[in-house]
């Protein structure tokens, strides 16, 4: 694994943790704390209202699953970084974190295209949403999902152990990522950007494509619907995963696309947080305000509990 035992640790080093750190602290740990109440909301919702036991909403609970872990790999530590001041990260803590961050972000780029086609059968072949999208064939669609997204995360982290790292061992980011330690690596990153390459258009823009092709057919489809009603209800079913799929491909592009300059550095971390920590956050609260299923079990559940506290 490269020549990583010899490696000091990694000091991170970013805008969140070298000025007002209560500021940052108190905002991250909202952010934490929201999503991973909403998120687990959402889960616990699903999961007991059985007029939410549909392929849509057995993918939206992964999705939620995917944003409450997601968040967990990189703003707890954060949070410790900011409370005790030690910036510093083993090169195994910095593979791991690295590993498991895009094992999830995998998933959920996976995921949200998965979605997609989902809102696609169901607006433009109806007649064959149940046969396409059976119980047996979502669960194995939703093992393959996970599979492709820890597969794609091993052929990012594997050429990184490989990379050797002689003139810097300071992160400029809040968390380990492929961008940060490529920014700072000085030998052996020939095969590190080939994967790196291969695996943005296959995992990156391959979904992202399907999932755009996905509602251009949608988009004729209900334009086609003669009843603004009628027009107004198929939009409804999807336009939720759709602002989510616009929050998300468009905070991550941002990130990675941006130029590695010092006047891009305040952008960077703001694209940064909002990819990891925002967004993970907005996306319980999208589904909970614009579907309409999600706000009646949300309704139910509400009130079965008050129901309960009122017998005791």
């Amino acid at each position: 694994m490269g020549n990583y035992t010899y490696l000091p640790e990694f000091h991170i080093v970013s805008v969140f943790t070298s000025t007002h750190k209560s500021y940052f602290f108190n905002l991250f740990i909202f952010l934490y704390l929201t999503g991973l109440l909403a998120n687990s909301v959402i889960i616990t919702v699903i999961f007991l209202d059985k007029h939410l036991h549909t392929p849509m909403y057995l993918f939206l609970c992964n999705l939620s699953f995917i944003d409450l872990c997601y968040t967990t790999v990189t703003v707890p530590k954060l949070l410790y970084m900011l409370l005790s001041g030690n910036h510093q990260v083993s090169f195994i803590q910095c593979i791991t974190q690295m590993y498991y961050f895009y094992g999830f972000a995998g998933t959920e780029i996976v995921l949200l295209s998965m979605m997609a086609y989902d809102r696609y059968v169901a607006i433009c072949k109806p007649l064959h949403y149940h046969r396409i999208f059976s119980w047996k064939h979502c669960v194995q669609l939703t093992v393959a999902i996970w599979v492709a997204g820890y597969l794609n995360s091993l052929l990012i982290v594997l050429p990184t152990t490989k990379i050797s790292f002689y003139y810097s061992y300071t992160i400029h980011q809040y968390f380990c990522d492929a961008k940060s330690l490529k920014n700072i690596a000085s030998t052996n990153k020939e095969l590190f950007f080939i994967v790196i390459y291969a695996e943005v258009f296959i995992l990156g823009y391959c979904p992202f494509l399907c999932s755009l092709m996905s509602y251009i057919k949608i988009i004729i489809t209900i334009l086609k619907i003669k009843s603004s009603d009628g027009r107004r209800k198929a939009f409804s079913t999807c336009s939720s995963h759709l602002t989510v799929l616009t929050i998300f491909y468009g905070s991550c592009t941002s990130l990675y696309m941006m130029p590695q300059s010092e006047r891009y550095k305040i952008l960077d971390m703001i694209f940064s947080l909002l990819y990891t920590a925002v967004t993970p956050m907005l996306n319980p609260l999208i589904y909970s305000l614009q579907n309409t299923d999600v706000k009646m079990a949300l309704k139910r559940f509400v009130w079965g509990k008050i129901k309960q506290n009122d017998t005791k």
